[in-house]
């Protein structure tokens, strides 16, 4: 199976060719929807820190920012700071250049002489990147070259029987092709923990997938918290999740069933190919945030309840086997799969029909939430590495 991608200088290939418009801190985020508003093929994002934090936060928030800047569907990076953030624009700049080759320029709105002046320098130098990103040409590539990433949020009784065993049937599909599949949300794994765990390719990712189920119930109970608490949400309890056993054993059904080659660190690039964890936290857009920031070209998002969130940079194709929720939905849901609830289809053919839409995207259709120029991002800011 065939797809038409931009193929990196480092070797990955990307379905999209952004130019990013990245604010280095949070002062810098109206200035850099400003500039996306300016120039054709450009899209920003709204960051809400990056100043006046501690040190494992502030090494999170660089990690967010420089895996965006390095993923596959970014061609070349425009960022914008204040000129006072922890990170001194110059510095994410320098860093994102020791990791990748991509044109990347930077601003600080202080030194420039305020937001004016900052936007209008922004924006050339924008338009030139755009320019010269407009003349790459895409190339033919293998299925096995995407990685894709599998969410679930907003979840009910549908999603767990439905729609993620349809997801996970997709990725099952991609990794036999050779391709790369990643689901995320640790804290929606714990009590369903030690059937995922027996996916594990070698006894030793077994155990890490164990334990960084373990570490994230310990650390929330030194800070006097329990992740039952909010665990099912009320949404999934009116959708008709009773418990968190129940809520995580249909959420780790859409990891699919080939065994897990790597567990990788929030917002990490892999190192292996095949069915992947990456450890985040259980925050939707958590977790869409640091899985396009580790390398994830297009999104797979089941939901029950509906949900419109999108990614700036990493298309997301949203799925609902829930039909009052497709049709009440439609302007947010890509994919319908109630036929799995009706009996009418099978859970391999929603697969399939998942596979199906993955590859019409990465051939360049827009998803609904891309569309509407969507950008929802959120960095967990827990300080669980300190």
């Amino acid at each position: 199976m065939k797809f038409w991608g931009y193929r990196r200088s480092d070797g990955r290939v990307g379905i999209r060719n952004h130019v990013l418009i990245l604010p280095a801190c949070a002062c810098g985020s109206e200035s850099c929807r400003v500039v996306a508003s300016q120039v054709q093929g450009a899209v920003n994002i709204v960051f809400n820190t990056g100043c006046s934090d501690v040190a494992a936060n502030t090494a999170m928030s660089q990690k967010v920012l420089t895996g965006f800047a390095c993923n596959p569907n970014v061609y070349g990076v425009v960022i914008i700071g204040l000129g006072c953030e922890t990170v001194p624009h110059q510095e994410l700049r320098e860093k994102i250049q020791k990791m990748t080759d991509k044109p990347v320029v930077s601003f600080g709105i202080q030194e420039e002489g305020g937001t004016l002046k900052t936007i209008e320098k922004a924006v050339r130098a924008a338009r030139e990147m755009a320019a010269e990103a407009a003349l790459v040409q895409k190339e033919e590539c293998d299925v096995s070259e995407l990685l894709v990433a599998i969410e679930c949020g907003g979840s009910d009784a549908t999603s767990g029987i439905a729609a993620n065993p349809a997801a996970g049937n997709m990725s099952d599909r991609f990794v036999d092709m050779g391709a790369s599949t990643m689901m995320s949300e640790t804290i929606e794994f714990i009590g369903g923990e030690h059937v995922l765990a027996k996916r594990g390719a070698t006894p030793e990712i077994h155990d890490q997938i164990i334990r960084i189920c373990q570490e994230y119930e310990e650390h929330l109970t030194k800070a006097g918290q329990n992740c039952r608490a909010g665990q099912p949400t009320p949404g999934n309890k009116a959708g008709g999740l009773s418990t968190l056993e129940e809520k995580s054993l249909g959420c780790i059904r859409k990891g699919g069933t080939r065994p897990v080659v790597e567990v990788i660190e929030q917002a990490t690039q892999p190192t292996k190919k095949g069915a992947i964890i990456m450890d985040t936290a259980g925050y939707d857009i958590a977790s869409v945030t640091s899985m396009a920031a580790g390398g994830c070209v297009v999104m797979v998002f089941t939901t029950g309840r509906g949900t419109p969130t999108g990614n700036a940079i990493m298309p997301v194709l949203k799925v609902t086997a829930n039909k009052h929720t497709y049709q009440h939905m439609e302007d947010n849901m890509d994919v319908d799969l109630s036929g799995i609830i009706e009996g009418t289809e099978t859970i391999e053919d929603g697969g399939q029909k998942l596979v199906d839409a993955v590859m019409q995207v990465s051939n360049g259709r827009l998803t609904k939430a891309e569309a509407y120029g969507f950008s929802d991002i959120a960095v967990d800011h827990v300080c669980r590495f300190i």
